[in-house]
């Protein structure tokens, strides 16, 4: 995908190279650290080429990285005519960071049958199942009344948006959970005392649970209706993605291919639940299989993005080797 992140400043990068990273502390131009106290994965990287930025601003390399790393796929395969390969198809979306990519992406003119994303994680991660997803808005009618007499009639919706959310699973929130576990995030919050707005965010890689955590949700707009009056409180809540390992799971031979090649280059397969959603999601369910494969990124979404320039080697080797093995499947 061709846009960065919103999380971090994208305007006016600049990078540099750290030659033969030598495993301590990378002071950035600006004066932050990159510790490998703090930043693990950087431990994996010495005597690497990192690039990084001045830390005013994130790399990008998500998913610079990815079409930097596709495109040298594509040189790769043109100038070396000895390197068979079937069909192949290549597309850049936007949008992918407000999950907006694939919307308009139109699978059966795109033509083909098969396909990886490339974006972001190090090498050799493999990732085939996502968060299903929902967003959801809480909108709170209250009664404003002057202060001095407000007594048994204000009914201050921000105090009100306030009660909403702590009927809400405490441990439920992102900063509780990892891996399999899913969460109800609140993104945003805006109040005054005649009306106030909750966003949230709601995930979870199994479907019977993110449903669970939509009738949370409901129970406690249904509860406080019934505390403070029908129509106090208005919930909606819209599905946005699902998790592609349902469709993945009947194509597994793309993360068996990928597994095989990683490990012949050398590298460790990581195959690991994404946080996130992914175009690759929004492409299984339009009829084209797409796991994400790792482009040799870290940090990405904030100004302590690095990328390993051996590691964008390694991916593009997998690359090229995966089309040569689908090309040989093709011929037998």
């Amino acid at each position: 995908h061709m846009d960065v992140s919103p999380d971090a400043p994208s305007v006016d990068i600049k990078t540099r190279i750290i030659k033969n990273y030598d495993g301590g502390d990378i002071t950035l131009d600006c004066g932050t650290v990159l510790s490998p106290k703090v930043f693990e994965s950087l431990q994996n990287y010495i005597g690497d080429d990192l690039i990084v930025t001045d830390g005013m601003t994130l790399l990008g390399g998500d998913d610079k990285a990815g079409i930097a790393e596709i495109l040298t796929m594509a040189e790769e395969l043109l100038t070396h005519p000895e390197l068979k390969h079937g069909t192949i198809k290549i597309g850049f979306t936007p949008d992918e960071e407000i999950g907006r990519g694939a919307d308009l992406f139109d699978v059966k003119r795109f033509g083909a049958d098969y396909a990886y994303t490339v974006d972001g994680g190090p090498f050799g991660e493999i990732v085939y199942e996502n968060f299903n997803a929902a967003a959801a808005t809480v909108t709170v009618a209250g009664v404003g009344i002057h202060p001095g007499s407000a007594k048994n009639k204000m009914r201050n919706a921000s105090l009100l948006a306030m009660e909403f959310n702590s009927l809400l699973p405490p441990f439920e929130r992102p900063e509780h959970t990892e891996k399999y576990e899913g969460f109800i995030h609140l993104t945003g919050i805006e109040g005054r005392v005649e009306n106030a707005k909750l966003s949230y965010i709601i995930r979870d890689h199994n479907r019977e649970k993110l449903e669970s955590k939509k009738n949370a949700l409901q129970s406690a707009a249904d509860y406080l209706n019934g505390k403070y009056g029908a129509g106090t409180f208005t919930l909606n809540i819209t599905d946005s993605y699902q998790n592609m390992a349902v469709v993945i799971k009947d194509n597994y031979h793309l993360v068996e291919t990928a597994s095989r090649v990683i490990e012949q280059l050398g590298g460790k397969v990581r195959i690991e639940p994404m946080r996130g959603g992914t175009d690759g999601a929004m492409l299984s369910f339009k009829g084209l299989p797409c796991p994400n494969l790792g482009t040799g990124g870290h940090n990405a979404h904030g100004r302590a993005e690095y990328v390993s320039a051996q590691a964008m080697d390694k991916c593009v080797a997998a690359l090229v080797k995966v089309c040569e093995i689908y090309a040989n499947n093709l011929r037998s």
